[in-house]
């Protein structure tokens, strides 16, 4: 696939997809949004895919929606076209993918950037990073799932603050909050992320999956849900030649070789 505003490329199981608009420090227009949904699409068809990395190009992960253009009058614009059409669809691939989202987040990541950033199962973000709910500033409200993710992540309080006050949370405090999994020196980021990568290219695959539909059952449903949806995952998990081959390994004592079957 040839694309202009990201970069996608497969190796050993490991897909990365690269905001590759550095000029703009990855502001997401409608071409960029149009091509990630095309790349992450593929993912679905490609069984040797076993992990999505997403990171940016030069020094942001991503400043957000691309604002270019000229003076607006008030009620000229549908500002929430652009999310029913291209992001909203982009983050429902996101989440119903079959493997693992890791996100490097190398730099800035605002508005739906930063939504974009979070909606990863394990975000690692350099200590120059940060995170923005950048909407409030140009007043408009946040989007690309922030109301959803946020307060699942940090809480009621921290979400208000992040969206109404619009300011920016340093990396380190992200860290701290449990907004992101894991802080890291700017050099040791991508080497970081590659480790993540190469764990979840090895792993069970389909056991991922469960987990990721696992925890988003459970935080929407009461505990006999989630006790229900386990009880359906661990059957199905069973069945997998990865669980097979995981007793057999733990019995030889020797490390599994999982095929993602």
């Amino acid at each position: 696939m040839a694309f202009e505003t990201i970069l996608f490329d497969v190796e050993d199981g490991v897909a990365t997809l690269t905001f590759n608009r550095p000029e703009r420090l990855n502001a997401i227009d409608e071409q960029m949004v149009g091509e990630a949904y095309e790349a992450v699409s593929a993912i679905e068809d490609d069984d040797s895919i076993r992990v999505l990395v997403i990171t940016g190009a030069g020094r942001a992960f991503s400043s957000g929606a691309d604002l270019a253009g000229g003076d607006l009058e008030p009620g000229e614009v549908d500002a929430g076209r652009v999310l029913e059409t291209l992001f909203n669809p982009l983050l429902e691939k996101l989440f119903a993918l079959s493997v693992p989202v890791v996100a490097a987040v190398n730099g800035p990541a605002a508005g739906a950037g930063c939504s974009l950033a979070l909606a990863a199962d394990i975000t690692v973000a350099a200590e120059s990073a940060y995170f923005l709910q950048a909407f409030i500033n140009i007043g408009l409200v946040p989007d690309v799932g922030s109301t959803w993710v946020l307060p699942r992540q940090v809480g009621r309080a921290r979400a208000t603050a992040m969206m109404m006050l619009g300011e920016r949370i340093p990396a380190p405090q992200a860290a701290d909050w449990g907004l992101i999994w894991k802080c890291v020196p700017d050099a040791e980021l991508h080497d970081e992320v590659r480790k993540i990568a190469r764990k979840f290219a090895a792993g069970p695959t389909r056991a991922y999956a469960m987990v990721r539909t696992g925890i988003r059952d459970a935080l929407e449903g009461p505990l006999s849900k989630a006790l229900h949806a386990e009880r359906r995952n661990q059957w199905l998990a069973g069945r997998t030649a990865d669980f097979a081959e995981g007793v057999a390994a733990f019995q030889q004592k020797r490390p599994p070789n999982f095929r993602g079957s």
